[in-house]
C-alpha cells in the first residue's frame, strides 16, 4: 500500500500550493525511502537501506537522458514557440474583429465567431493560454457591451479556448503519442474528427440557446459602412493560419514530414506571418524565446519527477495492485473504461494533463491491453477527457486565464455558470467516441 499512499500524499501537496514537479519528486524518494526500509524488514541496517535505496533510482539518468533525445517531444518547444509568436503578432485580435463583422448580425453570431476564431487558433497554435487570454482581452467586453449574458460570454470563451487540447497540432496528443507509443501524425489524424465534432456541437447549442432565450445573446446591428467589405476583411484575417495549418497539418498527413519537422516549419511560418504583420523585432523574438523555454522547462521538470514516481510506484507493486483491482471489475473491458474516464475526469478537477499523463496513464496501459482496449481509440478517449479538465472548477487552468483579464463585473461565479454547459457537451462527445468509435473511424 505504499505506493497507493504515495499518490494521495503528492495529490495533498498539490492542494496544498506546492510546484507539480517537486510534490511528485518530494514524494517519490521519502516513500522509496520508506520502501527501502521496509523491503529489508526484519532486520533494516543504515548501508543496506541505502543500497536499496538507489538501486531504485538507478535507472533515473538513463530515463531522463531518453527524454531529453526523444525526437517525439522535440515538437512541444516548437508548437510552443510557433504559438506564442502568433499570439504575439496580433493574429488574435485580426481575426475576432474579421468574424465579429462576419457573424454579427447573427443572432449570437458573436459567441459563434469566438468559437470558430478559437478553432482556427486551436489548429494553428495549440496554446490554450495564449487563446483564452487573447479572446478574453478582444472578445468578452464586445459581447458585454451589446447584452450578451456574462456567463455564456465568459464560457464560451473558456470553452473556445481549450480546443487547442484536441485538435491537432495538440501538445496533449504530442504526450499522449509519446505515452502510448503511438505516431503523432496517426493519433492528429484520429483527433480531427472528434475535435471537429465538438466545434459543431458548440456552435448548435449556441445558436439552439439564442434562438430559444434571444435576451441571452442578442443581435446587433454594425455601422452601414462596416457591412461593406466584411467578407474581404474576414478573407484577408482567415487566410494566413489557414495556409500555417496547411502547411503544419497537411505536411503531417500526407507523409511528407513528420511532427517534430512540421513543428519546425510552423514555428518558420508564424516568424514570417509575425513579420508579415510588420510586429517581428528583436524584443517579440527574445520574449517568444524566454517564455517558450519557461513553459518547456515546467514540462520537461514535470516529466522528470513523474518518472521518479513512476519508478517508486512500480518498485512497491502498487501497479499490480491497481491491476488486479481493474481486472477484478464487473463488465471487463467496459467497466474498466468507465472507471478509468471517472477517474481521470475527477482528477481533472485537481492536476494538470501532464502529471494526469506520466502518472495515471502509464498505470492504466497494461490493463487496456490485457483486456483489449484499441490504445488509439483510448488514447482519443483520455485525450478529450483531458480537454475536460481545463474547464472543470476549481482549478481548470482557462478559468485561471480568462479571470486574470475579464473586467470586474464578471465574477468566479458566472465563469463557473458558464462552463458547466460546455463541460455537459464535451462528456457527451467523449460518450460517442466511447460508444460508437466506428463512427470516428476507430474500432
Amino acid at each position: 500500500m505504499i505506493g497507493i499512499i504515495m499518490f494521495f500524499a503528492a495529490l495533498l501537496l498539490l492542494l496544498l500550493g506546492y510546484p507539480v514537479a517537486f510534490s511528485f519528486g518530494a514524494a517519490a524518494i521519502f516513500f522509496g525511502f520508506i520502501g527501502a526500509v521496509a523491503e529489508l524488514q526484519p532486520d533494516p541496517s543504515l548501508v543496506g537501506i541505502m543500497e536499496e535505496f538507489f538501486l531504485m533510482f538507478s535507472l533515473m539518468p538513463f530515463r531522463i537522458y531518453a527524454m531529453m533525445t526523444n525526437t517525439i517531444l522535440m515538437a512541444v518547444p516548437l508548437f510552443i514557440l510557433m504559438g506564442i509568436i502568433l499570439q504575439k503578432s496580433a493574429l488574435a485580435e485580426r481575426l475576432l474583429e474579421s468574424m465579429g463583422l462576419l457573424f454579427g448580425r447573427v443572432r449570437g453570431g458573436l459567441a459563434v465567431s469566438t468559437v470558430l476564431v478559437g478553432t482556427l487558433l486551436a489548429a494553428s497554435t495549440g496554446v490554450v493560454g495564449a487563446s483564452v487570454i487573447a479572446m478574453g482581452v478582444i472578445s468578452l467586453p464586445v459581447m458585454l457591451k451589446h447584452g450578451y449574458s456574462k456567463p455564456l460570454a465568459a464560457g464560451t470563451i473558456c470553452a473556445s479556448g481549450t480546443l487547442g487540447q484536441i485538435i491537432p497540432p495538440s501538445i496533449v496528443l504530442i504526450i499522449l503519442g509519446d505515452v502510448f507509443q503511438l505516431p503523432v501524425g496517426d493519433l492528429f489524424h484520429a483527433a480531427l474528427k472528434p475535435g471537429l465534432v465538438l466545434v459543431g456541437s458548440y456552435i448548435a447549442f449556441l445558436l439552439l440557446l439564442s434562438y430559444l432565450k434571444p435576451h441571452l445573446a442578442p443581435t446587433f446591428k454594425l455601422p452601414v459602412g462596416e457591412k461593406k467589405g466584411s467578407w474581404q476583411q474576414a478573407l484577408i484575417a482567415i487566410l494566413p493560419p489557414i495556409t500555417l495549418i496547411v502547411l503544419v497539418l497537411g505536411s503531417i498527413f500526407a507523409g511528407v514530414a513528420t511532427p517534430t519537422e512540421s513543428a519546425a516549419v510552423g514555428a518558420l511560418g508564424a516568424l514570417l506571418l509575425a513579420a508579415m504583420y510588420k510586429k517581428l523585432c528583436w524584443r517579440i523574438l527574445l520574449d517568444s524565446c524566454r517564455e517558450t523555454v519557461r513553459i518547456t522547462a515546467m514540462v520537461f521538470t514535470v516529466l522528470i519527477g513523474a518518472t521518479a514516481f513512476s519508478m517508486v510506484f512500480v518498485y512497491t507493486g502498487a501497479d499490480m495492485l491497481v491491476e488486479e483491482f481493474m481486472l477484478n471489475l464487473p463488465g471487463e473491458k467496459w467497466g474498466f473504461l468507465l472507471l478509468s474516464m471517472a477517474v481521470i475526469m475527477f482528477l481533472g478537477f485537481f492536476i494538470d494533463f501532464i502529471e494526469i499523463s506520466y502518472i495515471v496513464v502509464p498505470i492504466l496501459l497494461p490493463v487496456a491491453e490485457t483486456v483489449g482496449v484499441d490504445p488509439m481509440w483510448f488514447a482519443l478517449l483520455i485525450a478529450m477527457n483531458l480537454q475536460t479538465s481545463f474547464l472543470t472548477p476549481p482549478f481548470g487552468f482557462s478559468l485561471f486565464y480568462l479571470k486574470g483579464v475579464c473586467p470586474p463585473e464578471v465574477g468566479t461565479l458566472a465563469l463557473y455558470k458558464g462552463v458547466l454547459p460546455f463541460i455537459f457537451l464535451q462528456v457527451m462527445v467523449l460518450l460517442t467516441i466511447m460508444l460508437f468509435p466506428h463512427l470516428y473511424g476507430l474500432n
